[in-house]
């Protein structure tokens, strides 16, 4: 239409435009206007163009809304017909997308495995918790390949709460945390990063891990990590896993050391003996643990040098008194100032603290003092 009206009215530059306030219109300069025939009816004069509408157009228009319309209805009744029929598959459609799901989870399951090394652990009725080089399965994919350091662990009857010390960035939470994915992994039916894993299924899996306030609540960091904890405690189980990361940390060191040695004592000596990893900075519960039964100490290895100390990430049998929080500070780039009087002031507390003692192997009812 609008190459016909060109030829017909020899304007060139005439157009045929739609917009939704005017619909179809022919547009032309007002230079042309003049090659504009009487039967045109005009719909809009601007500064430069002037538009018009015909007979012939307004039809077209017609034709094309009225297509429009019939378009949408045949699309609605589409749409129901189709809503309709999938209503009614719905229960087998629901089936299939599990189906699908559980295959999708399987085929993931096998792409890791394959992919990392996973091994397949050993469901058992009875016997140890046991997992031989037991890696991360997150920390382990971010960090180049083969660097990440395994760790074993074994929790039975006789040691089923192990106490973990060591220094700051150590690998402690991570070891307290791989070994709960681990379970889960194995119980969710995946095979596991590790070596070797063996394990009677738990029912309950805790952790009282990281801090940070509820503000929403108006509990504070301490308030926040003492509800979990409690909620931890009031709801274990004969098969429960626990995880506890620094208790304590959120309040006075002395309310602190008391808090984590009573949480310790607590789990230790409960009936349902729950399978415990309690890593702590308190170097203090570990000087008494030989006398509370289940309980034994594991720690992370470091390597001393005058240029600093090494991380090895390797946890071992035995305790620590050193956190290395000061080197710690220094690789976070503290200023050197403030490096050199922090270490005269451990210097003073360490002095204080060794003119008071704490006797090994003590009974609890008879230690006082743990400073």
């Amino acid at each position: 239409y609008q190459e016909r009206l060109k030829l017909e009215l020899d304007i060139k530059t005439l157009k045929v435009s739609f917009t939704r306030a005017f619909g179809y219109y022919i547009e032309v300069s007002r230079a042309q206007s003049n090659k504009i025939p009487e039967s045109f009816i005009r719909r809009q004069t601007l500064v430069q163009q002037e538009r018009y509408i015909t007979k012939e157009l307004q039809e077209f228009e017609e034709k094309c809304l009225f297509a429009e319309d019939t378009l949408k209805k045949l699309e609605e009744n589409a749409l129901r017909f189709l809503i309709e029929r999938v209503l009614k598959e719905l229960p087998l459609l629901k089936k299939i997308a599990q189906s699908v799901a559980w295959i999708d989870v399987y085929t993931a399951f096998v792409r890791i495995a394959q992919k990392e090394g996973y091994v397949c652990p050993k469901i058992l009725h009875q016997g140890p918790f046991v997992i031989e080089e037991g890696r991360h399965p997150l920390v382990e994919t971010l960090m180049p390949y083969k660097s990440f350091i395994p760790n074993s662990l074994c929790l039975n009857d006789t040691n089923r709460l192990a106490l973990i010390t060591g220094p700051n960035m150590g690998g402690k939470s991570t070891y307290i945390r791989q070994s709960a994915l681990i379970i889960l992994m194995a119980q969710m039916g995946c095979f596991v990063p590790a070596k070797r894993v063996e394990l009677v299924p738990f029912d309950r899996i805790f952790s009282r891990i990281g801090a940070h306030d509820d503000l929403y609540r108006g509990q504070s960091t301490f308030m926040v990590e003492m509800a979990e904890t409690a909620e931890i405690l009031n709801n274990l189980t004969y098969r429960s896993f626990v995880i506890l990361d620094e208790i304590g940390r959120g309040t006075s060191t002395y309310d602190g050391i008391s808090i984590a040695w009573s949480v310790l004592e607590f789990l230790a000596q409960s009936v349902k003996k729950p399978r415990t990893l309690f890593a702590t900075h308190y170097s203090e519960l570990t000087d008494c643990m030989g006398e509370i039964e289940g309980v034994f100490n594991l720690k992370v290895l470091v390597k001393e040098s005058l240029s600093g100390i090494l991380f090895s990430y390797k946890l071992v049998e035995g305790s620590t008194d050193k956190s290395y929080g000061i080197h710690v500070a220094k690789l976070a780039g503290l200023p050197p100032q403030i490096i050199s009087r922090a270490m005269d002031i451990l210097k003073t507390y360490e002095k204080q603290r060794s003119s008071k003692p704490v006797q090994k192997g003590c009974s609890l009812k008879e230690q006082i003092v743990i400073f």
